[in-house]
């Protein structure tokens, strides 16, 4: 069994000690706040996932240096916009030879455009990485509902040492070598996924659904492929797998959070209703930066961009979706 460091404990990182706690891990999870962790220690809670109790095997820290000592590897789970202030703060703490990172955060740096990785290379040059990512809910897995999950590194040592600390009956992995596409496919489903939301407040169906779907893994293949991704890691479950769970599910904060938009809630009103961080506004200004330098033609996130940064009706902008000259399907 492995001794894994979590950094981050919202929700989907408390889900994945849980999971590795009961397969016989030991799970050392840090966090920014006291609170959070004396309810992990103490109360065998996370504040984010209310109705579960966590396992024995899981200890809470705010000590970087605490929880990534004698780590055999470290889960990254924190928002993306916090990803290159909290790697300064602990890389000092890293073994470069002995601790490889996973990114398992979904998004894109906004002020550089630069996927996490990335980011996490930039501030650890040395650093030894992978990105797991797929269609899985925090709420599903610590409660220990099946979920296919991809991990994605150059390294098969890295890959093997995740798949020996997850796998059992209530989780399966595959393996891929496309780090940037995994990661994409996660970071840029989300954009979809709040559309979702949006189509869903205005009152559209599974039609409108399925389009949305189908025609969104057009424009995150794209902007994936034009970043450095593989075609075929977009139909995976990195990218089809994750967009179909994130569009469909009311798990899904982004989703959730499209969906106020789209029953007429201000951009403040739905961070404040949603409660946590929500990926899908700040990637969209990022993707829209992206599909700007390379000339890609994305109308979904044109129009959701619009509707966000623009003040567009949002029922007003299916009507430009819909209404746009046809063409033959790519």
């Amino acid at each position: 069994m492995k001794t894994v460091a979590i950094i981050g404990s919202g929700s989907w990182g408390v889900a994945l000690g849980i999971h590795l706690a009961k397969k016989g891990n030991k799970v050392k999870i840090w966090s920014f706040s006291d609170e959070e962790a004396s309810i992990i220690n103490n109360e065998k809670k996370c504040k984010f996932l209310p109705n579960v109790d966590l396992p024995d095997g899981i200890e809470c820290n705010t000590s970087y240096e605490e929880v990534i000592k004698g780590a055999d590897f470290i889960l990254h789970v924190t928002p993306s916009k916090f990803t290159r202030d909290i790697v300064k703060n602990y890389k000092q703490y890293v073994d470069v030879e002995k601790q490889p990172i996973i990114v398992c955060s979904k998004g894109i740096e906004k002020s550089t455009c630069l996927t996490l990785d990335e980011v996490i290379k930039q501030e650890i040059p040395n650093v030894r990485i992978g990105a797991l990512s797929g269609p899985s809910h925090a709420e599903e897995v610590s409660i220990g509902i099946p979920t296919v999950l991809v991990i994605a590194s150059e390294e098969e040592s890295i890959k093997q040492m995740v798949l020996e600390a997850f796998l059992n009956e209530k989780m399966r992995i595959y393996t891929s070598d496309d780090i940037k596409g995994v990661e994409l496919g996660g970071a840029l489903k989300n954009i979809i996924a709040f559309v979702a939301g949006i189509a869903a407040g205005i009152g559209c169906g599974d039609n409108t659904f399925a389009a949305l779907i189908t025609r969104g893994l057009v424009e995150i293949r794209k902007l994936g492929i034009a970043l450095g991704g593989k075609t075929e890691t977009f139909y995976g479950l990195s990218g089809l797998g994750d967009l179909i769970v994130t569009c469909l599910s009311e798990h899904s904060r982004n989703r959730t959070a499209g969906k106020l938009i789209g029953q007429g809630k201000t951009l403040e009103e739905t961070k404040k209703e949603v409660g946590m961080t929500i990926e899908s506004i700040d990637n969209i200004e990022v993707a829209k930066t992206l599909a700007n330098r390379y000339n890609l033609e994305l109308p979904i996130l044109n129009v959701v961009y619009d509707v966000l940064y623009n003040n567009a009706d949002p029922k007003e902008s299916i009507s430009v979706l819909m209404t746009r000259e046809s063409k033959v399907e790519d």
